[in-house]
């Protein structure tokens, strides 16, 4: 990696243990454009704080159904009973005072590619000269057989932060101590790779002081997860003989679920169990859709400079629901790919060519409360197509002051990013 190159990786993954900084630091020579925004989650709200703070002439809006969004990325620690819900509840007060995002909280309902506009619920009609969505993820609620909105109110998906995860944690709080708790992960893709084996950790730790005698299953649909060696090394010292792991190869995955008597349903095999944790697979976010920004697998195929839809010029998507691999479907990912948005954007107005860049960032994953470990990673558009090209992950064996360090890294990140994204 060539001097230039590596401090485009240091500044993008963040080196201070805080978000990255800007991917640009210009003024914007446009004058009047209107951007509308959709979705106020990482990805969204970082798009409009961008565009509004470097494009002085842009009228922005941000349509974002909630007045206060709970992240999804540090809920398990929430979960774990590490975590008040406050402290992962932000608003978007920020955005509206100090740089002047119009603030829209409304449901987009429809979007009209040819005439650029958008309908909301409340039957308002937004014009816009550059869309961006950001709509998160949806859920394939017909993949498991019972498994619906109605079954997520007695078996928790605590998929999406609020109040899914202030569910599945009175659920653990109320389960008798000998109780059972499973969690099912889905196959590739779907938000934060990591977070079901996070959350099993921190459910053990949990467990192990108030419940001692509880036992956890992860019905995984898939044979290997993400890091992991180092949950397994994590498991087998903190929480050994309490998280059994049943892959693909041996389970099927789940299959179906009776909410009714609390039974989850593999190939051959059926649990009864305490609390179940059913996450389903996950498609883009229902507007992208609707508005055929998808492809047939429910992701959205985007240019990896840019993150302009393929599918519909004048319209980005960023976050969760755009098609970016290898770059995971994470809140650090979300924030980069909004960034470059927001400069593209910039760019189109004023007539500048676009410029490759460098995107990149980090994840940690807590092992315990006071243990995490990481992933760092770089990734450049080469050849028309996302690369990774640096990455960095936690080895296996290391010493306790140094997992110390990692979480303490990541409050750090946390900390930075949600400062980042909500200005």
């Amino acid at each position: 990696m060539t001097g230039t190159r590596r401090r485009q990786f240091l500044k993008a993954t963040g080196a201070a243990l805080v978000a990255a900084p800007y991917l640009w630091r210009r003024d914007a020579r446009a004058a009047g454009g209107r951007v509308v925004v959709i979705g106020g989650g990482a990805g969204g709200a970082t798009a409009a704080r961008s565009l509004a703070a470097a494009g002085k002439g842009l009228d922005i809006t941000l349509v974002e159904p909630k007045s206060n969004y709970v992240t999804c990325f540090f809920s398990n620690l929430y979960i774990g009973g590490l975590r008040s819900l406050d402290s992962l509840t932000h608003n978007y007060d920020a955005l509206s005072e100090r740089y002047g995002v119009k603030l829209m909280h409304q449901v987009a309902v429809a979007i009209d590619p040819a005439g650029r506009t958008v309908r909301l619920a409340g039957g308002d009609v937004l014009s816009w000269d550059r869309l961006i969505v950001a709509p998160g993820i949806d859920f394939q609620w017909d993949a498991i057989e019972g498994y619906g909105p109605e079954a997520a109110k007695a078996m928790p998906h605590a998929w999406q932060g609020g109040e899914q995860t202030e569910l599945l944690r009175r659920q653990l709080e109320a389960m008798e101590d000998g109780g059972t708790f499973l969690i099912a992960p889905p196959d590739t893709p779907y938000r934060c790779p990591t977070a079901p084996y996070e959350r099993a950790s921190l459910v053990a730790h949990y467990f192990k002081r108030e419940k001692p005698n509880a036992r956890i299953i992860i019905l995984d649909a898939k044979n290997n997860f993400p890091l992991q060696d180092l949950f397994e090394e994590a498991w087998t010292r903190f929480y050994p003989g309490m998280i059994e792991v049943l892959p693909a190869d041996f389970s099927g995955g789940v299959k179906g679920v009776n909410p009714a008597t609390m039974t989850v349903m593999a190939e051959g095999e059926a649990f009864e169990v305490a609390v179940a944790n059913v996450i389903p697979p996950q498609t883009a976010g229902r507007i992208a859709l609707q508005s055929e920004l998808a492809d047939r697998r429910g992701w959205c195929p985007v240019d990896p400079m840019t993150f302009e839809s393929t599918h519909q010029p004048g319209i980005y998507v960023v976050g969760d629901a755009a098609l970016a691999s290898p770059m995971p479907k994470a809140a650090y990912a979300a924030q980069q790919q909004a960034e470059a948005c927001a400069r593209a954007i910039l760019e189109a107005f004023s007539g500048d060519k676009a410029e490759a860049t460098v995107l990149g960032g980090a994840c940690w994953s807590h092992v315990s409360p006071a243990h995490a470990v990481y992933e760092r990673a770089a990734f450049a558009a080469v050849g028309g197509a996302l690369q990774r090209i640096e990455l960095e992950i936690s080895p296996t064996g290391e010493s306790d002051s140094v997992r110390e360090a990692a979480g303490l890294a990541g409050e750090a990140w946390y900390a930075g990013i949600t400062a980042d994204i909500f200005g």
